[in-house]
Parts: C-alpha cells; structure tokens; sequence
C-alpha cells in the first residue's frame, strides 16, 4: 500500500438489527456483519484504518467529524431503511459528490442514500432459498476484480434476480447465476460528481458470506478502487452564474 493509502480511513455501516433480534443470526455473525466485514478488510488492508459504526450509535453512527474523515464508506441496510435520518442521507450524499467512495452492499440497494444517488427505485426480483451463486467475472481487468476466481461460489444465498431498477452501470464487473436459472448484475460501478461507487449484492444476513475470502477480497479491491484521488472537498454549486465570461 502506499503512504497515501495508509492514511485512509474506511467506515463500515451497519443497522446491526438482524444479528440483536434473531438468534440464528447472531449464531452466523456474532461479531455483527459489520465485525466479519472490519476483520476481512483489517486482513487485507495492512495499515489501513478500518472502523465500523451503527444505527443505534449517536447521530446513527456517523457523526460529522466521523463522515468528515471518512474516504470510503461501506453501506449495509434492511430492516431500517426508513429510520435513517433525511439530513445524515443529505450529508453522505455531498461527501459522495465531494470525492468520498461508497460501497453499496446486498440489501442496500433499497437504502436512502442509494436509491437518491441513483435516482430510481432500485428494485428487483428475490427469492430466499439458501441455493448455490455463482459470481462470474465479466470484466477480468477491473481492479475489483483482481485476484478474484472465475467464478466465486456460494454454497448459499439469497436469490437476487432481473429486472434490477437501477440505471445503465458505468462498468459491469460481475454477473451472478443461481439455480432456479436467474442470472443478476451482482457488480457494478458508477460515479456520481467526484464520488466512486461500487454495488455488490452477495451478502444475505443468514449466510456466512462476508467470511468467504474470496468476497473479502472483492471489497478489499473495491476499497482500493473507490477511495479518493485526493482530498475529498465538499460538494458546491456554482451561487451567481458569471455573465461575463471574457473577464
């Protein structure tokens, strides 16, 4: 890594509701899913700072001085897609269009701040019946997909299935098959002002799928990818339109 990248701090999201109201997933994440997802980060991104943050924490986890920080965040919801405070979604939103990377994860398509950053529903189809993914690697010279096998197998997960409402991706990096036949873009990537953004969608709660080292390494890669070029600078607009433009 370089010094720059050393210096990075990443912040994982979670709502961490899942792993406090059902025993059989806090048996599956003990250490909540944003613990397994900091340990396999921590694992892959010597030197990095690694911190997570939760709903239930004040100003839900993500206080100013914290999303200030911040260069990548990592973006996990379910339950409580609509207990996340408007004005925190205002402030992820700027920082994205400032620079800061955000990395979408599984149910998150339906967060606030994903579906205000892509400007659609983000819907999509599902079925739940713990069957074997494959994640096929569409674009093998993509730096998220570095190192990563061809495909990465899922004994289970949730089944996410086209249509997904979401708009034409700037890179498709992976596509997912599942048994019942459904196939899924499971990995793509915009921009959004100086922002980069990366949606992955393995990731069910019920599942060990955030210890499986093949998708610890999927993030890692994303963080690399989307962290920013240089400091990140709060989004402006542009206040009184210059008239005159030969001065």
């Amino acid at each position: 890594m370089t010094e720059k990248a050393g210096r990075m701090r990443v912040t994982v999201w979670n709502e961490g509701i899942h792993e406090r109201a059902d025993p059989r997933i806090a048996e599956v994440y003990p250490e909540g899913i944003h613990g397994a997802i900091v340990e396999g980060l921590r694992a892959d991104l010597a030197g990095w700072e690694v911190s997570a943050a939760t709903l239930d924490q004040p100003h839900q986890g993500l206080p100013p001085d914290v999303l200030e920080q911040t260069g990548v965040l990592l973006w996990w919801g379910h339950l409580a897609h609509d207990q996340v405070d408007d004005q925190l979604v205002d402030r992820v939103a700027a920082r994205v269009l400032g620079g800061m990377g955000l990395i979408v994860l599984h149910s998150g398509h339906y967060s606030k701040i994903f579906r205000r950053l892509m400007g659609t529903t983000a819907s999509l189809q599902w079925r739940n019946d713990g069957e074997r993914e494959l994640v096929w690697t569409i674009d093998p010279g993509h730096p998220i997909a570095s190192g990563v096998d061809q495909p990465i197998v899922l004994d289970e997960q949730e089944m996410y299935g086209e249509p997904f409402d979401i708009p034409r991706p700037d890179e498709l990096v992976f596509v997912s098959s599942f048994a019942g036949g459904e196939v899924f873009r499971s990995g793509v990537t915009f921009r959004r002002g100086r922002g980069r953004i990366f949606y992955f969608s393995p990731g069910d709660e019920s599942y060990p799928v955030y210890r499986h080292p093949q998708i610890q390494r999927v993030l890692a890669n994303a963080v690399c990818w989307a962290r920013p070029d240089d400091v990140v600078s709060p989004a402006v607009a542009l206040r009184t339109p210059r008239r005159d433009w030969s001065r």
